[in-house]
């Protein structure tokens, strides 16, 4: 499993590393910047998987910085805990319309600080489905990682990548559907890093290619000027 990284955004140095030499020791990746601006330009270099944001800085402050992740789309679901030096209750409610996902007063304890962090990441954490899903004759087993489909003269089991693989997850669990690029790359690349919605494109060529052996390449329909549908009712073609 993939160590979560985060970005600790405080212009107290003093207490920038010891919330750092905390976090590392419970077992996080951690980056520490000062400034609004220095974030700013993290983020923008790569999503990390949650931001300690302090409220007062230098410049910009934590809370407008919270507001302009949020109005953006790459950025809008990126946790955020938001610290401060101000405890009165209109203040908390202030930090939370920003939004942020969760709010704590200076002093804080890093044991706190952490079971906040962990608490934060559970309630953000992508479900595990582990659930066979089965359309049509086409099945999808996450646990085993196998994609079958069944035709007249028996089950044919398809190879599919890893990539492949999410997005037909995806695509069977939401059938139907107009899915534009767009939306594919946030519930199937997660958004973590900068992609070329074309890349979709070739994803999915690639995925019509692993189904062909069993006849369920029809099921992916392109929509055009939309994007692309899966749809359940088809006749199963001959490979």
């Amino acid at each position: 499993m993939a160590m979560n990284r985060l970005l600790v955004v405080e212009d107290e140095s003093a207490i920038a590393e010891l919330i750092s030499i905390n976090l590392r020791h419970a077992g996080f990746a951690v980056t520490v910047v000062g400034s609004a601006e220095a974030a700013r330009a993290e983020v923008d270099r790569e999503l990390p998987s949650l931001v300690v944001l302090d409220w007062m800085l230098p410049g910009q402050s934590g809370a407008a910085l919270c507001r302009q992740w949020r109005a953006e789309a790459r950025t809008r679901d990126l946790p955020v805990i938001m610290l401060t030096a101000r405890a009165e209750e209109s203040d908390q409610v202030h930090g939370l319309e920003a939004g942020a996902d969760d709010y704590l007063t200076k002093p804080f304890s890093p044991r706190t600080l952490v079971a906040h962090i962990r608490a934060v990441l559970r309630r953000r954490a992508p479900q595990v489905l582990e659930d066979a899903v089965q359309v049509g004759p086409l099945r999808l087993d996450p646990g085993t990682r196998r994609v079958t489909c069944e035709r007249p003269e028996g089950t044919v089991e398809l190879k599919v990548g890893p990539t492949e693989f999410k997005l037909l997850h995806y695509l069977m669990t939401h059938p139907e559907r107009v899915h534009s690029r767009g939306q594919l790359l946030d519930r199937v690349w997660g958004d973590h890093v900068f992609i070329e919605e074309r890349t979709v494109d070739v994803h999915v060529k690639r995925l019509r290619e692993a189904l062909t052996p069993g006849g369920c390449s029809t099921m992916i329909e392109t929509v055009r000027g939309a994007g692309y549908r899966f749809v359940a009712a088809h006749r199963v073609l001959s490979a």
